[in-house]
């Protein structure tokens, strides 16, 4: 399923450590703090478990949500996008 990580961190370590992160469940980063890509259900489970252990609650914020691909295909761009075709069709090499 398609998975929307997006995040307001304000510890540049922790950042750097949700990032790297959200890059080695293969997905594609989108904005400097938004990511997109296919997961499973365990794997949305693993890497919201994960990130939930690096942030601060008090000052952070991480939101990962599943999103249909009807509804993806709806999503409205505006301005410099990214390639949609990197999200949905590319075949992602996980790194654990």
């Amino acid at each position: 399923m398609l998975v929307w990580v997006i995040y307001d961190i304000t510890d540049d370590k922790t950042r750097n450590n949700v990032a790297k992160t959200c890059k080695g469940y293969g997905l594609y980063r989108v904005q400097k703090s938004a990511f997109l890509g296919n997961l499973n259900m365990n794997e949305l489970d693993s890497l919201a478990v994960e990130c939930e252990e690096m942030v601060n609650e008090d000052t952070d914020s991480v939101y990962v949500f599943p999103v249909c691909d009807g509804c993806f295909k709806k999503v409205k761009l505006i301005g410099d996008s990214f390639d949609r075709e990197l999200v949905s069709d590319q075949v992602i090499t996980k790194i654990f």
